[in-house]
């Protein structure tokens, strides 16, 4: 039997195709729903909402580094997607049982959430970097020319997953009741067909590996390492020394506890605090530690280093782009005029629109590539990233002149998020899918699921910019919405117009609304404002009040990022708009330098 389609690619690149759909189906359908389950149903808020979810993103990108490492030395890239995928549809059903809790017991539901989060985080640090791997292990070493269009069109399987995950999902979890106010008990069926399209998509790989996921000579790709598998120009296992293992985990600690000091601060959650220095730390001491492998050759530390400058700029591409399940979802919910010819699309739904562009695009892009590499007009892999950078900061751009001087109350027309959504997947086309073509091409073989993981730390890294810039979302209408109820003018609290009473100031903080809580100066006088803020019937005496009003423990402000105010959704949007555009030309500039520290890989 033929293994090869009439296309020129392997019919096992179209069982990857299948196992990485329905695992992106799991994935991204969770995502569409997750924040504002965190935000309404377990009482979160939005912020600490933003926070959790930057921080699992992050982990889910910090954990391949973990699973190609135990793939590449012991177990293999079949077995680690079987126990991630596995894992992965366990953490949804436990999503579920949280869905289900929430109204009786919330603080079990809340713990169950977190048991959820480490499931999905474990695995999908197991199946990430061996499925990707495995695509380019498909491909001998002549027709390494065919990555570009195979990784491209392996992405179109992520996102016609991520497509249909993000339509259903939202369709049985993001409901509204008859009084228009959204139903947070149907939250759990959207994470229940995350779970069922989880385990699809396992027990489908496990039927077909043995039969298309095979050589054309029909041995197994991806099986349990040997020593046989390395070309025989290449050093069989990395050799680190005990100094440089050592030193690398004091780098760990110490870079972790240096970006601790610049995160931490009053009222910021230990996510923040210590988990996003973790990540970040990781990158770097891992970096040193592969770096420190004696039998790298000088033409393998070049090409690994083209890598990590790949990876640290894509940390800004994907800061932006995965605001899609934090920040944008929340304005879409606000701030959007979500009807479409009379039916109104629920605001977890919006971000789909990015799955839709993928697979109406994939094929263009890739035939592009190819037609680009036939008259040798095809440029090499970072100046494609560079593009799929400015690409997004003309996404931001375009919405950005759309939404200033909206006002309070005003909403933007779906069409611009649609737009936004169209730019953002040209950029994701011209990065993400080359990114994993480049580290087929450049990484060892002996570090090739590693690296694959490396790839994806820059995707963590970007996850905590995700965080940190999703939680400096100003005020959108529900806030000032809310603060009219309780007869609060937030607007002119923040302008400084008016000045707060102590008991405002109580109820902005208690519903997390553009505030800013001194924790310490609040115990210093017997104010414990994490079991305040926790108790849902809290009642401060009027001394307390006055205290807090005279004291300022609790202020009004408008979010900050290095030293720039964000007042409005205009502001918002332009910080990636600079953010992205810069981190684009730079490596523009940088790329004729890549090109020479390649050797020959475009």
């Amino acid at each position: 039997m033929s293994q090869t389609t009439n296309g020129g690619h392997p019919k096992g690149l179209w069982v990857l195709f299948g196992t990485e759909m329905w695992e992106r189906f799991n994935f991204y359908g969770m995502r569409a729903i997750l924040s504002l389950f965190l935000a309404e149903a377990l009482l979160m808020g939005k912020q600490e909402a933003s926070i959790i979810y930057g921080g699992f993103l992050g982990l889910c990108y910090l954990t391949p580094m973990l699973g190609g490492y135990i793939s590449d030395k012991y177990l293999g890239n079949r077995n680690c997607i079987l126990l991630g995928g596995t894992m992965m549809g366990v953490g949804q059903l436990l999503l579920f049982f949280s869905g289900s809790l929430f109204n009786t017991d919330i603080d079990l539901a809340t713990n169950v959430m977190w048991l959820a989060l480490l499931a999905i985080v474990l695995g999908n640090g197991f199946f990430k970097p061996n499925i990707s791997s495995m695509v380019g292990s498909l491909y001998p070493k002549e027709q390494k020319n065919k990555l570009d269009s195979a990784f491209t069109i392996f992405y179109l399987g992520i996102n016609v997953g991520a497509t249909l995950g993000q339509f259903i999902c939202p369709f049985f979890g993001d409901k509204e009741t008859a009084d228009g106010i959204r139903d947070l008990t149907v939250f759990r069926w959207g994470f229940l067909a995350a779970a069922i399209a989880m385990f699809t998509g396992t027990i489908t790989f496990l039927i077909l590996k043995n039969r298309y996921v095979v050589t054309p000579q029909g041995e197994a790709i991806g099986g349990k390492p040997k020593k046989s598998d390395i070309p025989e120009n290449e050093s069989d296992s990395a050799k680190f020394s005990m100094s440089s293992i050592t030193i690398s985990s004091l780098l760990l600690i110490v870079i972790t506890y240096g970006f601790h000091m610049v995160f931490d601060g009053p009222g910021v959650s230990w996510i923040k605090a210590w988990l996003y220095p973790f990540i970040l730390a990781s990158g770097i001491s891992l970096g040193y530690l592969i770096m420190s492998d004696k039998t790298l050759t000088k033409i393998e530390r070049d090409r690994i280093w083209v890598l990590y400058i790949v990876c640290f700029f894509v940390m800004f591409f994907w800061g932006a782009f995965e605001q899609a399940g934090s920040s944008l979802t929340f304005i879409a919910d606000n701030q959007t005029d979500t009807n479409i010819l009379g039916w109104t699309m629920p605001p977890s739904m919006v971000q789909n629109f990015n799955g839709i562009f993928v697979m109406v695009f994939a094929i263009p892009f890739s035939l592009l590539w190819t037609w680009m590499n036939r008259k040798r007009l095809e440029p090499i892999s970072p100046v494609k990233q560079a593009w799929g950078l400015l690409l997004i900061a003309l996404g931001y751009w375009i919405i950005a002149s759309q939404v200033k001087g909206l006002g309070i109350s005003g909403k933007v027309g779906i069409i611009w998020m649609i737009i936004l959504y169209m730019m953002h997947t040209w950029g994701e086309l011209c990065l993400s899918p080359i990114g994993l073509s480049l580290v087929a091409k450049l990484a060892p073989r002996r570090f090739a699921s590693l690296l694959m993981g490396v790839w994806f730390l820059g995707n963590a890294g970007g996850y905590v910019l995700t965080g940190v810039l999703g939680a400096l979302l100003p005020p959108t209408t529900e806030a000032y919405v809310n603060m009219e109820k309780v007869n609060i003018n937030l607007k002119s609290l923040l302008d400084g117009d008016t000045q707060p009473t102590g008991t405002e100031l109580y109820t902005l903080a208690k519903n997390k609304i553009a505030t800013t809580v001194d924790y310490d100066k609040g115990l210093e006088n017997n104010l414990d404002f994490v079991k305040i803020f926790k108790a849902k019937d809290s009642v401060l005496t009027e001394p307390q009040l006055q205290l807090i009003a005279q004291e300022k423990i609790i202020t009004v402000s408008y979010p900050k990022f290095v030293g720039f105010t964000l007042r409005t959704l205009y502001d918002f949007f332009m910080l990636f708009v600079v953010l992205c555009g810069a981190a684009g030309l730079v490596l523009y500039a940088l790329s004729p330098f890549m090109k020479r520290m390649m050797h020959g890989v475009r």
